[in-house]
């Protein structure tokens, strides 16, 4: 499992590094309603304002939150990085199904399943699964330095749905 320092919070973004096939798995408790949430990675808007790390700004370029859309975005400053995918399911408010490509990076093609719990009181569990093509991709997208954008993502998600 990956460890990211994070801001005193009683919500902590858990990565790991699965053993039996190359994925990551990332579980995450959000203090706001399952369909608030869910709203955060469909809406163009919302999602360029939590992805990624903090001081990275985010752009979209195509946004189509549908079973069957795609999508594409860029975030940083100089040394750009940009993303692209497919949209495969769209279930509002429980699940997405995606592909993620880091661009120039053609065979690190990840699948990618969020689920959506409503835990009840207002709180949803966001478990999501990423699955590539080796061990080897998947360490070498950990090493990245992928934990920090997630956790500091995730921290902005918190700001955005108080």
């Amino acid at each position: 499992m990956t460890t990211t320092p994070q801001q005193a919070s009683r919500n902590q973004t858990q990565i790991e590094a699965l053993e039996d096939v190359p994925g990551i798995r990332i579980t995450r408790e959000f203090d706001a309603p399952v369909d608030r949430v869910f709203r955060c990675w469909v809406d163009r808007e919302l999602f360029e304002k939590w992805v990624g790390p903090r001081g990275h700004a985010v752009a979209v370029a195509e946004w189509d939150a549908r079973t069957g859309g795609s999508w594409r975005y860029s975030m940083g400053e100089g040394e750009e990085a940009r993303f692209y995918g497919s949209f495969h399911e769209v279930r509002p408010p429980e699940r997405l199904v995606q592909t993620f490509t880091w661009e120039g990076q053609p065979d690190g093609v990840s699948l990618e399943t969020m689920t959506f719990t409503d835990l009840g009181d207002g709180r949803t569990r966001t478990v999501g699964l990423g699955i590539v093509e080796s061990f080897e991709i998947r360490d070498m997208i950990l090493a990245s330095g992928m934990d920090t954008g997630v956790v500091e993502g995730y921290e902005k998600l918190d700001e955005l749905l108080v």
